[in-house]
C-alpha cells in the first residue's frame, strides 16, 4: 500500500466507514453546500463535482444532496469557510499534507497541531513539504468501466498525462488546468467515475514499518476523524506483510 490517498473518503481502513458513516456525511454536506455557493453550476464547478461524487459514493440520497445545493447557492447557510492547508511530518519520516474547511483557523490549528504532537509528528509552516507532491487532477473508474486500452485511449484524447489500470481500477491523471475537460470527456465515454478531484501525488515514497507505521496509521485515524479535515495524503508505503499485521 502506497501513500494515503484522499481518493479513499481519507478512510484507510474499510471497517471504519460504517461507525464514521454520519460525520462522512456532515463533512460532504458542507463541501456541497460551500462549492454551490461559489457556483451551483455542476459542469462549470469542478469542486462541486467532486463533492457531489464523493456523496454518490457513500450512497448519500439524491435529496441531501439537492438540499446541500439549494442552501449554498441561496446563501442560507451564512458561516464563512475558508481552505487551509497544513503540512508536516509523521512517524518514520513521512511527509504529511492536511486539507481542511473551517470556520475558526485559531481552533483547526490547535487541533491539528496537538494531533501531531501526540502521536510523534511534527507539524510545519506552509510548503515544507507539498514540495515532495504533485498536484494533480485525477479521476479514478472501477476496473469493468472498461478495457485498459479503452481508458488509455480515451484519456489520451481527452489531454491527460497518466493512465494506471490494474485490478483495482483506472487511475487517470492530469495537469489541474485540464482537468475539468478531462472528466467531462471521460464521463461521456464511461459514465460517473467512483472517484474524482484534485489530488496531492508523491513524488517519491518512504517506506515505513513497525512501531513507527502503527503510531502513523493513529495518527491518520485522528486526523481522519477531525470535523474540519477534508483530505489527508502522504508519501508513506507500507509492505503487504506490514499492512496485514495493522489490521489483525
Amino acid at each position: 500500500m502506497a501513500g494515503h490517498s484522499q481518493f479513499k473518503n481519507i478512510m484507510h481502513r474499510k471497517g471504519a466507514q460504517d461507525a464514521r458513516r454520519a460525520k462522512l456525511f456532515t463533512k460532504i454536506i458542507r463541501d456541497i453546500t460551500v462549492s454551490a455557493r461559489a457556483n451551483p453550476d455542476v459542469n462549470a464547478n469542478t469542486k462541486l463535482r467532486a463533492a457531489i461524487v464523493a456523496a454518490r459514493e457513500v450512497n448519500m440520497p439524491k435529496d441531501t444532496i439537492d438540499r446541500a445545493i439549494k442552501r449554498g447557492s441561496g446563501g442560507e447557510d451564512g458561516t464563512n469557510y475558508e481552505d487551509v492547508r497544513y503540512e508536516g511530518y509523521g512517524p518514520g519520516g513521512a511527509a504529511i499534507i492536511i486539507e481542511a474547511l473551517t470556520d475558526n483557523r485559531n481552533r483547526t490549528a490547535s487541533e491539528i497541531r496537538t494531533i501531531f504532537s501526540k502521536h510523534g509528528g511534527t507539524l510545519g509552516e506552509t510548503n515544507s513539504v507539498s514540495f515532495m507532491f504533485e498536484r494533480v487532477g485525477l479521476v479514478h473508474y472501477p476496473a469493468n468501466a472498461g478495457s485498459a486500452d479503452a481508458m488509455f485511449e480515451a484519456a489520451l484524447e481527452a489531454g491527460a498525462g497518466n493512465v494506471e489500470s490494474n485490478g483495482q481500477g483506472h487511475d487517470v491523471t492530469c495537469p489541474v488546468d485540464d482537468f475539468s475537460a478531462v472528466a467531462t470527456a471521460l464521463e461521456k465515454r464511461f459514465g460517473a467515475p467512483e472517484r474524482s478531484g484534485l489530488a496531492w501525488r508523491p513524488l517519491n515514497t518512504v517506506a515505513v514499518s513497525g512501531d513507527a507505521a502503527e503510531m502513523l496509521f493513529k495518527m491518520l485515524d485522528a486526523l481522519d476523524d477531525n470535523d474540519d479535515v477534508r483530505n489527508v495524503t502522504s508519501n508513506f508505503e507500507v509492505s503487504d506483510e506490514e499492512m496485514a499485521r495493522l489490521s489483525a
